[in-house]
């Protein structure tokens, strides 16, 4: 058995999720089996945001023709601090066996951009433990947290703005032209947050000699992502309704068909400037033959804080753990408590599931809860939260 023991963060909050300017604190507790030489015990609190991204590009020509693989990355960096919790972080000291607790707290800087975590960049944030000890390899631990910005859909003029797309597309048949295929896609606003149900209007109609094979609403996020000049963008499925197809002289009609929005970053990704997040709703049509899909998309806008209106429609649903109230004020980076319309919302972890959060600098010697998922607003108003697809047929 070695001397240490256990090694470990623990937070105050039972979630560990912050708001900018909020205080997070806590205390790094280490067990030892007996006394252990150490420079010293430090704690570091970390803020970032990094990309990386790949493209395969062809150089030369005949013979000499081969690929290479260019790699993109940024990065932008909120804070970075380092504490000094026991020791001298010089000269060696001896840490005492037994159990010893070393308090912390360190406030949030304002205008922090919302975790989120995607193969090619992340926003990230975490405190890491080090014992520091001489001529030999430092234990560390570590362990990541939640920040959300905040996006109010008050403060948003299109958030309460119906939105309505239509297309109409003429196929043709051999040497003759079809009618055309129409449709018409609505929605009562443009403003939601997670948790929320966004009811579909569809209207298609088939004038056509086609039948149509089906059609679809996509739920979908798009991120992009900026390192050197170049940008990737990604593109997730987080709902779908399909419908059955019909024949040529038929309609299709939707209502009363919901996609239930599912624990998410707000839009934008606002403080973050190499990730950008924008939700679409799509309505696709799938004609038969050879032909290209009738696509037809809305933006929509994900907040943290819903439409006050739609607040009232829902009676008041206790957390689904302690209230955490986000900060609302005229400055965006106030901490005022929320107003009674505005209930403190549930917190859910991202609908994507748990990363893996070990860098290259983590070692075998790095402990702690490497396992993550960010958590986001979630209002619990009975629905039941959308699955994402596993196929993006």
């Amino acid at each position: 058995m070695g001397k240490l023991a256990s090694f470990e963060i623990f937070l105050q909050n039972h979630d560990p999720i912050f708001y900018a300017g909020q205080t997070v604190q806590g205390h790094v507790s280490i067990q030892l089996n007996e006394p252990m030489k150490i420079r010293g015990i430090c704690l570091k609190f970390y803020g970032q945001a990094k990309v990386h991204f790949t493209e395969r590009v062809s150089r030369g020509s005949g013979n000499n023709r081969h690929h290479e693989t260019i790699h993109y990355r940024a990065e932008e960096e909120y804070f970075n601090q380092k504490v000094l919790l026991f020791g001298q972080g010089k000269d060696s000291v001896m840490a005492p066996a037994g159990q010893s607790v070393y308090p912390f707290q360190f406030t949030l800087p304002p205008g922090l951009p919302s975790s989120f975590e995607s193969r090619y960049g992340y926003v990230r944030y975490w405190l890491k433990a080090t014992i520091d000890r001489p001529w030999k390899f430092d234990h560390t631990t570590k362990t990541a947290f939640t920040v959300i910005c905040l996006l109010d859909l008050n403060r948003e003029p299109t958030a309460t703005t119906a939105l309505q797309g239509h297309d109409e597309k003429t196929l043709c048949c051999l040497c003759c032209k079809s009618g055309p295929i129409s449709a018409v896609f609505r929605i009562d606003r443009g403003g939601f947050v997670p948790g929320e149900a966004i009811p579909i209007n569809v209207e298609i109609t088939n004038h056509s000699s086609r039948t149509i094979n089906g059609s679809k609403v996509v739920f979908r996020m798009e991120t992009l992502f900026k390192a050197q000049g170049k940008m990737k963008v990604e593109n997730r499925q987080l709902a779908k309704i399909k419908h059955d197809g019909f024949k040529k002289g038929e309609s299709d009609i939707w209502s009363g068909e919901a996609i239930i929005i599912p624990p998410v970053p707000p839009s934008f990704l606002a403080g973050c400037h190499i990730i950008d997040i924008h939700y679409y709703l799509e309505l696709i049509v799938n004609p038969s033959g050879l032909s290209f899909e009738m696509t037809i998309p809305l933006e929509i806008i994900i907040g943290t804080i819903p439409l006050n209106h739609i607040v009232l429609q829902f009676p008041p649903m206790p957390p689904s753990q302690p209230a955490i109230y986000p900060p609302v004020s005229d400055d965006p980076d106030g901490a005022k408590p929320n107003t009674p319309s505005s209930p403190p919302p549930s917190y859910a972890d991202c609908v994507f599931g748990k990363v893996n959060i070990k860098e290259e600098e983590d070692n075998e010697y790095t402990g702690g809860n490497l396992d993550f998922a960010p958590k986001y607003t979630y209002y619990n108003w009975g629905h039941q939260p959308s699955v994402p697809p596993l196929d993006n047929d």
